[in-house]
């Protein structure tokens, strides 16, 4: 009962706090419903929607991009792996199944690569190439990907063979006045069979960080306080190819290939001053930080179609990510010399390769049968030296000229070989109904070698269901159930940096991890207002994890005490998802789109810590967004502004000696497009327009937080503040 008395509160305060104008937002689509539902005609008997090329018309659209951003109820996955902190080695296993939102096709294929960025895909494909969109609802054994809620299939005229270039030139103005350019080439086209694309981009992700610290002790009375400024410099460069060759009627083959360099130097300035004695000297440090960061990936497949319409295909994928940083920590005294108190050096890289091999045939006129295997292996090389300024030891240039410390499990290689062999079942039941069916076996090998000695072997059957039914042309019930076995972040097996706790230079790994998984119950609604006026959704779902990660004690004695991330159990969470997407037709503003969204979340585990029924680390309890987007066509103009809120003191976060809570004011972004002469398109986009900070409120304690011995409270805020882009691009 406490799941349901959790998730009601949580909505409960998402709709206390939603301002006048969601609430307005959160209603509209019944005032839509009322006014056009007996009004229009049904969009058909189909669950694909087709918007022609005609339907963009009066948009001007320049790219794909573009007329997907007007399609009602569209969420764009973005596929480009993240690169930051320890989340750099966590993702999907293999290939994954598809998921949430709308997963993105070009005339019913999928770019064969995990690092692929979905927007900047679209982006580089020209408006003009684009003959229409179909918006797949239900599920289909002819179809590239699984288990998406839709898919958004990109259908390019066949008989286009002009080459086209496409240019964007920007620039992003900071809030400490730092301004850095940057952009993107791409050019493409049509050569006899052969499909390219070609880019490169340049994008500045430049970062001032300020963060402002005060803390008090276990008397309740002021401690220090902290000014922080963190300086990244960084810019990301991408060079990617996309090439398709239809060699016959039969046969194709695709290939893609990136590469990118990410490097991202930090510095740091910090000065603590002691409240406790306001004539001191206040205490300053200084960090320099170098880091390198690279990635590049291959992949290709190759289809082959037998003359009853059976179909063979083999893909591949093989990828590298390579991160390496030098965190020297100097103490300032008031003459300005320097003095060196820390060195932690990290190395990593990530390598991952796939071979995936299937075949499709036809059982009857209305159902189909995919089945084959998959081949993933996995490896994680890690190194990691840290050295202080210690009274013993012998100093080592290796170690910054500082004194050698031993972390455990600080050098490591960690490999994982997996094999799936799978069998997909698609059953079109009649005109209304659809059943996908999938099983999965998995087998697993993870060997790790260093200074722990490690092989572990792992079996897992992974059944899914995904039945969809269309009650009306416009109204489609859903209902998910499925096993999801999650890949195992390797960073958590190895000691990493913590770059976000001042008094902890490092965290512990952890070498008997193993996968966790859940079984995901998911029910969705979905109805699509007639004469395109929006889609309302409404989805709920629950995950019974097993063999759940969270953290736990590791300590190898009472003087260091150390947690890191482990199994512990089971686990339970519950989500309800509101969401509209809706013209205002019925307003006579027809150009004028408001999207909005209401969730509320809870989850339940026994925390190995506390030994207390808890929320999950780090378990953001749910949010509230509105926004909306205007076009003008006579203008050729459009502009649109997009607010974010999340339930405060609902995410937080449970660590041997200390808890977290986090929360933020809400957060609001805004553009304004403008496409002028010779189809010349200019956007100025504003990120963080009200200059919100992300606040961190930790209690620390005397040893363990089971012994609730407060030691210190710290409010710690920090923020980039507001960063202006603008950005002119055009095609050729």
């Amino acid at each position: 009962m406490s799941s349901y008395r959790s998730l009601a509160e949580g909505l409960q305060q998402v709709l206390v706090r939603s301002t006048k104008f969601l609430a307005a937002a959160t209603l509209l689509p019944l005032f839509a419903f009322h006014s056009v539902v007996f009004a229009q005609d049904n969009l058909g008997d189909k669950s694909t929607i087709v918007y022609p090329a005609i339907y963009f018309a009066e948009y001007a659209p320049v790219t794909a991009l573009d007329m997907v951003n007007r399609i009602p109820g569209i969420n764009i996955q973005n596929n480009a792996a993240g690169s930051s902190s320890r989340g750099a080695f966590r993702g999907g296993r293999g290939l994954g199944s598809g998921g949430g939102g709308t997963q993105v096709l070009v005339n019913g294929k999928r770019v064969a690569g995990k690092n692929n960025n979905t927007q900047a895909m679209l982006a580089r494909i020209t408006a003009e190439q684009v003959a229409e969109i179909r918006l797949i609802r239900s599920t289909s054994g002819d179809l590239d990907v699984r288990g998406s809620t839709q898919i958004a299939d990109i259908i390019l005229f066949e008989e286009l063979s002009d080459s086209s270039l496409s240019v964007e030139i920007n620039t992003s103005i900071y809030a400490d006045n730092r301004s850095e350019p940057g952009g993107s080439a791409s050019y493409g086209g049509k050569s006899g069979n052969l499909d390219f694309l070609l880019s490169a981009i340049a994008e500045p992700k430049y970062e001032h960080m300020v963060a402002r610290e005060h803390s008090i002790l276990a008397d309740f009375l002021p401690n220090d306080r902290i000014l922080e400024n963190r300086v990244r410099e960084q810019t990301q460069y991408t060079l990617s190819t996309n090439l398709g060759y239809e060699i016959n009627a039969n046969s194709s083959a695709r290939f893609n290939a990136l590469y990118s360099q990410n490097d991202n130097p930090t510095k740091v300035s910090r000065r603590t001053v002691d409240l406790r004695n306001p004539g001191s000297v206040p205490f300053d440090e200084r960090e320099f930080i170098p880091g390198e960061q690279s990635n590049w990936e291959i992949g290709g497949d190759y289809e082959y179609i037998f003359g009853n319409g059976n179909r063979a295909k083999v893909l591949f994928i093989t990828n590298e990510n390579d991160t390496a940083s030098t965190r020297e920590r100097f103490v300032v005294d008031a003459s300005g010399e320097e003095t060196k108190n820390l060195f932690l050096d990290a190395a990593s890289i990530l390598q991952e390769r796939i071979v995936r091999g299937s075949y499709t045939m036809k059982l009857f006129d209305q159902q189909s049968v995919e089945f084959g295997l998959e081949r993933a292996q996995t490896i994680l090389e890690f190194d990691l030296l840290m050295g202080l300024a210690l009274d013993s030891g012998t100093p080592s240039a290796a170690y910054g000229g500082l004194v050698p410390v031993t972390v455990t499990n600080a050098n490591t290689r960690v490999e994982e070989m997996r094999y799936e062999p799978f069998a997909i079942h698609n059953w079109r039941l009649n005109s209304r109904m659809s059943l996908e069916t999938s099983l999965i076996y998995e087998t697993s090998e993870i060997e790790q070698v260093g200074e722990f000695n490690n092989t572990r072997s792992f079996e897992f059957f992974k059944p899914k269901l995904d039945f969809r039914f269309d009650i009306t042309p416009q109204l489609q019930l859903r209902f998910l159930l499925d096993k999801f076995v999650r890949q195992i972040n390797f960073a958590d097996f190895v000691a990493a940096t913590d770059s976000e706790d001042n008094d902890s230079n490092t965290q512990a790994g952890n070498a008997n991890l193993r996968p966790d998984f859940w079984w995901n119950y998911n029910f969705t609604a979905e109805y699509r207002l007639p004469d395109d006026v929006g889609v309302v959704s409404a989805n709920l779902y629950k995950h019974r994890h097993k063999d759940f990660m969270q953290r736990i004690d590791v300590s190898s004695s009472e003087d260091e005490l150390r947690a890191a991330n482990g199994n512990i159990g089971t686990g339970e969470m519950w989500v309800l998802d509101v969401k509209a997407s809706i013209r205002l037709k019925m307003f006579n503003l027809p150009n004028v789109l408001v999207t909005s969204r209401a969730s509320a979340r809870t989850s339940e585990v026994n925390g190995p810590l506390l030994g207390d029924e808890r929320s999950f680390n780090n378990f953001n309890r749910g949010q509230f967004d509105l926004g909306f987007r205007h076009d003008i066509p006579r203008w050729r103009m459009n502009w649109g502004i997009n607010m974010t809120n999340s339930i405060d003191s609902g995410t937080k976060r449970w660590d041997i000696d200390d808890i977290e809570s986090f929360y933020a004011d809400p957060s609001v972004t805004a553009f304004l497009e403008v496409i002028a002469f010779n189809d010349i398109t200019f956007r100025l986009d504003v990120q963080n327009a009200t200059e919100i900070d992300d606040c961190r409120d930790r209690t620390r304690f005397v040893g363990r937080i089971s012994a609730q011995i407060l030691e210190e409270i710290e409010f710690n805020c920090r923020g980039a503040g507001r960063v202006l882009a603008l950005k002119v691009s055009g095609t050729f």
